[in-house]
């Protein structure tokens, strides 16, 4: 294998790195995984994940004698959490699979490199370097798939994916995030094990699903996913690929953040059961939930501001472009430099103007509030108009009672 040197990137050179490496050793430390593959593309990391062939007790009784804090956060799978002058950094035991059921592997310990790697899902994320030399380690031609973006699996992709069935959907993360085309072989398993999807937890589905729709390609890779009928077993209620791209337009032409709740009720149709179920089968939190059916109206209650004021900002937006509203992007950048306002009046104000303590005085705070609304929030001196006209009909009507 021929020696290619690691670029230089800020995180080389993070406090404590070298105290650790050098707590386990020459030889003994490669960074893996997504912190080489990014900073090959020039992508920031902001995590790292060190392999290494000694075992977990080695690997604390080393950097603990270095004075280096050391959690034990998945021992029984070789994983410690070492904290170096504020850096952190998961330090892996090289390990092999025992025992695989899709969910979960039973695995063993090694101290063979290529066996660590063999077990990885892609390519791409199969790649090691010294962290101290910058020299990669490329066992399965990671660093020609990742120059082609071609993501593709190690090895029998049917093998790997009877390993992880949420491998599936990582393939088209991946390949919306990294990929120009998909590996045939690849996505033909991924489509005949489809069904695989049902035996997972709907907890790491969601979580690779909300990870997909913030991905660069989504649009084609959904539409592919759609076409291979990927989805079919565990969302079926995502049929369409067109509402999602619009909504995408909008936030890129707006200027926003992406967004994984609003880009998953864009796959969705505008119905607050669908929305309710899908909520629920993907155990969102209730926050979540809540916003996923309300992003299935359109009504903006009279204005974005009143929308924004009486459901929340991101859930004006969310109407805003999932219904694809006339000014939807002036309206976005508005509502996201627009400090939403809060009702500068209380109930004791209106009770100094000769209302009741009770019914009457809430009831007329929200006749207030709504003309407020309504009015486009003005200052505190029409507010006090307003009031003064709530409470003087609120009055009259009492006495006339």
């Amino acid at each position: 294998m021929d020696a290619l040197t690691l670029p230089d990137a800020p995180w080389r050179h993070w406090p404590g790195l070298d105290r650790l490496t050098g707590a386990l050793g020459a030889g003994n430390a490669r960074v893996v995984g997504g912190a080489v593959r990014d900073t090959l593309l020039d992508i920031a990391v902001s995590d790292l994940d060190i392999a290494t062939p000694l075992d977990p007790q080695e690997v604390m009784r080393r950097l603990e004698g270095a004075g280096i804090k050391v959690i034990p956060t998945g021992l029984a799978h070789g994983t410690i959490t070492a904290v170096s002058s504020g850096t952190v950094v998961e330090v892996t035991t090289l390990r092999r699979d025992l025992t695989t059921d899709g969910r979960r592997a039973t695995v063993a310990f090694t101290d063979d490199w290529k066996e660590d790697a063999a077990r990885r899902d892609f390519t791409i994320n199969a790649l090691y370097a010294d962290p101290d030399t910058g020299e990669i380690f490329d066992y399965f031609g990671g660093r020609a798939d990742l120059a082609a973006r071609h993501v593709r699996f190690i090895g029998d992709p049917l093998r790997r994916i009877a390993e992880d069935h949420l491998r599936i959907l990582r393939f088209f993360r991946f390949l919306a995030r990294f990929g120009d085309s998909p590996d045939a072989e690849s996505l033909d398993a991924c489509t005949a094990r489809a069904n695989d999807l049902m035996a997972l937890s709907r907890e790491r589905i969601a979580d690779e699903l909300l990870k997909l729709v913030v991905a660069k390609d989504a649009v084609r890779v959904i539409a592919l996913m759609l076409e291979r009928g990927i989805f079919r077993p565990v969302l079926p209620e995502i049929v369409s690929v067109e509402r999602f791209a619009r909504v995408m337009e909008l936030e890129a032409e707006a200027g926003l953040a992406l967004d994984p709740i609003r880009r998953l009720a864009a796959l969705l149709p505008a119905d607050a059961a669908i929305a309710e179920a899908v909520g629920a089968r993907l155990k969102l939190s209730n926050v979540q939930r809540k916003r996923l059916v309300c992003a299935t109206e359109a009504d903006l209650l009279g204005s974005p501001r009143s929308a924004a004021y009486r459901l929340g900002r991101e859930e004006a937006i969310d109407r805003l472009f999932l219904f694809d509203a006339p000014g939807a992007v002036d309206a976005a950048r508005d509502l996201t430099s627009w400090d939403i306002p809060r009702l500068p009046l209380s109930g004791g104000a209106l009770i100094q103007r000769g209302l009741t303590k009770g019914p009457d005085v809430a009831r007329a705070l929200r006749a207030v509030e709504s003309q407020w609304i309504e009015e486009g929030f003005p200052d505190a001196a029409r507010l006090g108009e307003i009031a003064d006209a709530v409470a003087d009909q609120a009055l009259r009507s009492s006495s006339s009672e």
